[in-house]
């Protein structure tokens, strides 16, 4: 008896391990643009009302399970409809790599879409959830990533429901908590397509019209050099200048200044695939550093 509970629980670990694995190879590189934003804005949340540490982490961990959900299907149903595209721009992704078979991908799309839903609705967000699961389907499944625009747009509205979903998740959305999640979403939308640049010979290959794409890269690079250059004069008036005034709320302004300022110069001065991923990820680290901001100054 006791040998066969062991062989299970060996099994049981082994299979989770592998699953954990696997799940990581699908979202590892979108991290810092889904998991991350999303606890970030929760502790920002919990610190306008304080409770003890047990609830804290109680609160916390119900991000984690949320967030991993929020990411999960996203990213194996674009990896469901990228093959070709992944080929060229990621070939490290498992289905590329045959890590994993079409079918068992498009299983773990199904399992993951359900158990999002039964835990928005658990964790009281289900409203959230369900504009997510619409973006998820009418981006990856639907013909939403062709074009340059509804490409952005849904990436724009899952920022949005994203980062209402995290505040709620602690307590009811403030005047204040919308009007942060209306900029990042806002930032989501309109620069977005940053992350375009990197992937212009896969899209192009494929018959996505992406921003750069559509109207050129050195248009589209000069446009958003403009955008990320303007985005601190943006941040500094609508979030930072309604606080009052002090050293934290100073800073914060000149980090996001810094890194957007940053982000600006690569696009223009550095055009190489692999500068422009890590500029990419620049961005997701600027969205992380301005719900960080939120932390320290709401």
């Amino acid at each position: 008896m006791l040998s066969t509970v062991l062989t299970f629980i060996k099994r049981f670990y082994r299979s989770f391990r592998r699953e954990a694995h696997l799940s990581w190879q699908f979202i590892g590189g979108d991290i810092s643009a889904s998991i991350i934003p999303g606890l970030l804005f929760m502790v920002a949340a919990w610190k306008t009302h304080p409770t003890d540490v047990l609830d804290f982490l109680l609160v916390m961990g119900r991000g984690i399970v949320y967030f991993l959900l929020y990411i999960v299907p996203f990213c194996v149903s674009n990896q469901i409809v990228g093959v070709e595209e992944d080929r060229i721009n990621k070939p490290h992704r498992p289905l590329v790599k045959e890590v994993v078979s079409l079918q068992g991908a498009k299983v773990r799309c199904v399992v993951s879409m359900v158990l999002f839903t039964l835990f928005g609705w658990w964790f009281g967000v289900l409203e959230w959830t369900l504009l997510w699961q619409a973006c998820i389907i009418l981006h990856n499944m639907s013909s939403g990533s062709k074009h340059w625009f509804t490409k952005n747009l849904f990436m724009g509205v899952g920022a949005f429901a994203q980062l209402a979903a995290a505040w709620q998740l602690v307590t009811p959305i403030t005047p204040v908590a919308w009007r942060w999640i209306a900029v990042v979403a806002s930032v989501w939308l309109m620069l977005a397509a940053v992350q375009d640049l990197r992937d212009i010979e896969g899209d192009r290959a494929i018959g996505r019209n992406t921003f750069p794409i559509a109207f050129g890269e050195t248009a589209s690079r000069v446009v958003l050099s403009l955008g990320f250059a303007i985005l601190p004069l943006v941040t500094h008036t609508i979030l930072m200048e309604p606080i009052a005034n002090s050293w934290n709320v100073e800073l914060c302004d000149i980090g996001l200044a810094v890194i957007s300022l940053t982000i600006a110069a690569r696009i223009v001065f550095y055009r190489s695939i692999g500068a422009d991923r890590q500029t990419y990820m620049l961005f997701t680290y600027w969205v992380c550093s301005v719900l960080a901001s939120a932390i320290v100054v709401i």
